[in-house]
């Protein structure tokens, strides 16, 4: 005999809970009707979606829950949901996993560990249950469990103990670089640890800065992967529980099934900036996106990352030349346009420059000129891009990469505008890395973008290292400072680096914190993003050093 389970990978929208019930009952409906289902597995907090930060102090938030979970067991039979959702109880605030049956809340489980690093704050919200709870699902003996607790080994061990023959996994785990490998290896372990086969359920879709990339799995009880549903798709993705055989030996056991095979890093990376930037423009309901089009590689990536999200007819690329832009610039802006198939305006700043210039004639007098006047041309930009996005309801999407960010190469209200930012957490040398990894899927970043010195020419004949150490140089530094939290001292004991430019290197990387803070969010590509992952003060007396 089997038991087939529907692992529920679903894009929800946080604080929409009227729309999230509607999307369980659906996916359940059809979890039973189409795929014979008799257990359908939804992620963690899925009623609320995730994550739901404040929304979960709100006052009200205990009756609409209440009222989704009556909603859900009047509208659904003949097939067991496993949810996620917070819940009050006794005064205190739980995240919890219920499972409904006809018509019945059969159980209900408290997720024991919480997580409060990087980009989690479950102590700020929850607080932690201390009990195993094993239910029997036509006579499977499931424990179920919750993301975090599934990292230690307590929690399972328990439910074992408790007499689980199987372990569901609600989760809603967020996308880095080598998170994929990373679940993998610890189920593995957590597997072997008890002898019990673990059903992994995970969120898919994004919110804000964060993307989830689905990817649900399941281990047999020997650690092995036998069952692996697509990532960066929504769907119902089964897998079949084998029931039968001798009790003594644990019988129960996931079949084979359709292993999805393993994406390599530039195209998770990738897959993860197109959703993210897709979810936060349909989410938040913009009708598309506008960017400036430099003829730079930056732009280019970003432009590529832009109509793979939401598509050419919704994205708008403006060039905005000035004295400085070379002719090289203007024709490979207007092949990355075309190649992309996107509405494409040349909008020359020089007339308002000057404008600019000529009012703070009088103010100026006396000075030398320097990166103000620089600058001034990057704002400008940015007040054009402002004016388009505010006519036209299209968002403004900014094209800096995490290299830049970190060091404050960037112009504050200038090239920094804009209401999000597919490159923020992504280092120039992954830069030139996706690029190469877009054309492979059809060639739309010209040759002379990638390979051309950077610029950000806004000085006759300026490139990018006039300003800046060799990309290599500077993002070996900034992984090992922003991501490994290496101190000075620390970097130089590796001597691959001078004293000087580990030295200056960090310092602006501390100077330019009211920067970022001012910055708008992007995907979340590492474990260590500008952003929820990193929270430094912008006044402080902390020395360089160790």
């Amino acid at each position: 005999m089997t038991l087939k389970i529907a692992m529920a990978q679903l894009d929800m929208l946080v604080g929409d809970i009227k729309g999230n019930t509607k999307r369980i009952i659906d996916a359940a409906i059809k979890a039973r009707d189409e795929q014979q289902a008799r257990v359908i597995l939804f992620p963690e907090l899925t009623l609320t979606g995730y994550p739901p930060e404040d929304l979960l102090l709100r006052p009200s938030l205990e009756g609409r829950i209440e009222q989704a979970l009556q909603e859900i067991q009047q509208a659904v039979q003949d097939i067991y949901l496993v949810i996620g959702y917070p819940r009050h109880s006794k005064g205190y605030l739980f995240n919890t996993a219920g499972v409904i049956y006809n018509g019945k809340l059969l159980g209900e489980y408290h997720k024991h560990e919480l997580p409060n690093y990087q980009v989690f704050d479950d102590k700020r919200y929850f607080s932690a249950g201390t009990e195993a709870v094993v239910l029997e699902l036509d006579g499977v003996r499931v424990g179920l469990s919750i993301c975090e607790d599934i990292w230690h080994k307590e929690p399972i061990a328990q439910a074992k103990a408790a007499g689980a023959q199987v372990i569901f996994n609600l989760n809603a785990s967020p996308f880095h670089v080598e998170k994929m490998g990373q679940r993998e290896a610890l189920l593995h372990k957590r597997a072997v640890e008890t002898g019990l086969p673990i059903v992994y359920v995970n969120y898919v879709g994004a919110q804000d800065e964060l993307v989830y990339e689905g990817g649900s799995f399941a281990v047999d009880s020997k650690g092995n992967k036998v069952r692996q549903a697509p990532w960066y798709e929504t769907g119902l993705f089964t897998v079949d529980l084998r029931t039968d055989g001798d009790a003594e030996t644990i019988p129960v056991e996931p079949l084979a099934g359709d292993v999805a095979p393993a994406l390599d890093v530039n195209a998770s990376i990738y897959q993860a900036m197109v959703l993210g930037l897709r979810d936060y423009i349909n989410k938040n309901g913009f009708k598309g996106i506008v960017l400036g089009l430099s003829g730079g590689i930056d732009s280019a990536l970003s432009l590529a990352v832009a109509v793979d999200a939401i598509g050419a007819d919704k994205v708008q690329a403006i060039m905005m030349p000035y004295t400085y832009t070379s002719s090289m610039s203007l024709e490979d802006a207007e092949e990355e346009a075309n190649l992309l198939g996107v509405k494409y305006s040349v909008m020359p700043i020089e007339p308002m420059v000057n404008a600019f210039s000529a009012s703070l004639a009088d103010e100026f007098t006396g000075t030398e000129k320097d990166t103000t006047e620089e600058n001034l041309q990057a704002r400008v930009r940015g007040v054009t891009l402002m004016a388009v996005s505010n006519k036209k309801g299209l968002m403004v999407l900014t094209t800096g990469n995490k290299s830049e960010m970190a060091v404050g190469y960037a112009t504050l209200y200038g090239d920094m505008v804009g209401g999000y930012s597919v490159l923020k957490d992504v280092f120039k040398t992954r830069v030139f890395k996706l690029c190469r990894y877009r054309n492979t899927l059809g060639y739309v970043i010209p040759e002379r973008v990638i390979t051309r010195p950077p610029s950000a020419e806004l000085a006759p004949d300026q490139i990018d290292e006039d300003s800046l150490p060799t990309y290599d140089v500077l993002d070996d530094i900034l992984h090992k400072y922003i991501e490994q939290d290496m101190s000075a001292e620390a970097i130089l004991a590796t001597g691959d680096f001078d004293r000087d430019t580990v030295f200056r290197v960090i310092r602006l990387v501390d100077l330019s914190e009211y920067k970022r803070r001012q910055a708008p969010i992007g995907v979340r590509i590492t474990e260590r993003g500008f952003g929820r992952d990193r929270r430094y003060p912008i006044t402080n007396g902390w020395h360089i050093g160790e």
